[in-house]
């Protein structure tokens, strides 16, 4: 029994298991593939028949939008490190947790969760405190969320005098408004030890699968005391917002380089207002990484705002093999230099890969198993 809530109905774990575990895998099977028979696969077929561009492609800026994609992945690690008391482990250990917790969340469906299990996992097992680890992990994914949110409102400011104003303009905003400050209170009430805060939070928590009455209730104390954390801090603040908008910035820099690979250039507003509304709407745990949603969305917004469909697409789909699918295999590549001793064999290898799906499948299938709660195992 909570001592805020009284006894909890059935979780959603408790429920899932009344349906059969092939039966929800199945749907779940059922829902990508059909995001990848209607968005993926007419995007990539409509590709095919301009491959006559590629002729035309300037590899100088090809290059640079591979390095930015590098720069961002390097700003997220430096987020992470200045999260960490002490900067936690060094910078190329962190730029290898930060692939491999990548690569898990672009594999699995609702992958934030598993991806973070591993992330955790591997900053406890490389010298990070337990609850360190759960603050910096928290803190960036709010944070960078929120940094996301502020930094689209102001392109999208900017560019309706630009470009007109587009309904889907509106109700991102909204949403993302709305969404941002009913957290902040949720938090500021948590915080405050506010019992309808908590009733609410526990509300919303048994009816997200995957996540339950409990553990929302910890995330949200945990932003609550993170927010409060960093207020206090105002230098670790403006770091972290900092890198945080760094890394947003260079992946839109990267997408803008791809586009303008192709002979043209977009105004950078209007991109991150396109870029930026992809990546909201990508943020819906439909399908991994938001798979299909992002491709088509930023592709159909570029050329809402001048681009040639063909251009958009080719450099949507250019830009996604850098940002989405180059980090999958690196990730791995990352994972197992961290987990396996040099000179231990392939079979070593492809155990620790092994291990590295099973959590992270377990920590997206078992939400009550949150891996802030625990010390992790080296």
């Amino acid at each position: 029994m909570h001592p805020h809530d009284g006894p909890d109905p059935p979780s959603p774990r408790s429920r899932r298991s009344l349906v059969p575990k092939w039966l929800r895998h199945g749907l779940l099977i059922f829902l990508v593939l059909l995001v990848i028979e209607y968005l993926v696969i007419p995007e990539l077929v409509g590709a095919s028949k301009n491959l006559h561009l590629l002729s035309k492609l300037n590899i100088g800026w090809l290059i640079a939008g591979i390095v930015l994609e590098a720069g961002a992945i390097a700003c997220y690690a430096l987020l992470t490190r200045t999260l960490l008391p002490g900067g936690g482990p060094g910078f190329s250990t962190l730029i290898r947790i930060v692939l491999a917790t990548t690569a898990v969340a672009h594999v699995i469906p609702g992958g934030a969760a598993g991806g973070a299990g591993v992330g955790y996992r591997l900053l406890t097992a490389n010298g990070v405190e337990g609850t360190d680890a759960g603050f910096a992990m928290a803190t960036e994914a709010i944070g960078s969320a929120v940094v996301l949110n502020v930094m689209l409102w102001l392109a999208l400011l900017i560019s309706i005098p630009l470009a007109g104003l587009h309904p889907i303009y509106v109700i991102t905003a909204l949403l993302g408004l709305l969404a941002l400050f009913g957290a902040a209170g949720l938090a500021y009430g948590l915080t405050r030890g506010g019992e309808r805060a908590v009733r609410v939070v526990r509300a919303v928590g048994r009816r997200i699968p995957r996540v339950g009455a409990d553990r929302l209730e910890r995330l949200v104390h945990q932003v609550g005391d993170s927010v409060v954390d960093l207020g206090r801090d105002r230098a670790l603040l403006k770091r972290a917002v900092l890198w945080a908008g760094l890394n947003w910035l260079l992946d839109a820099a990267s997408l803008w380089s791809f586009v303008t690979a192709f002979g043209h250039f977009v105004d950078p507003i209007e991109l991150f207002a396109a870029y930026g509304i992809a990546n909201v709407l990508g943020a819906i745990p439909i399908t991994p990484g938001g798979l299909g949603v992002i491709d088509v969305s930023a592709a159909a917004l570029l050329v809402t705002f001048g681009v040639g469909s063909r251009i958009a697409t080719l450099a949507v789909i250019g830009w996604r093999l850098v940002n989405f699918w180059l980090p999958i295999p690196i990730g791995g590549a990352a994972y197992i230099s961290l987990r396996v001793p040099r000179g231990s064999g392939l079979r070593a290898s492809r155990q620790a890969l092994s291990d590295m799906a099973a959590e992270a499948k377990q920590q997206g299938e078992n939400p009550e198993a949150d891996p802030t709660t625990e010390e992790a195992t080296p």
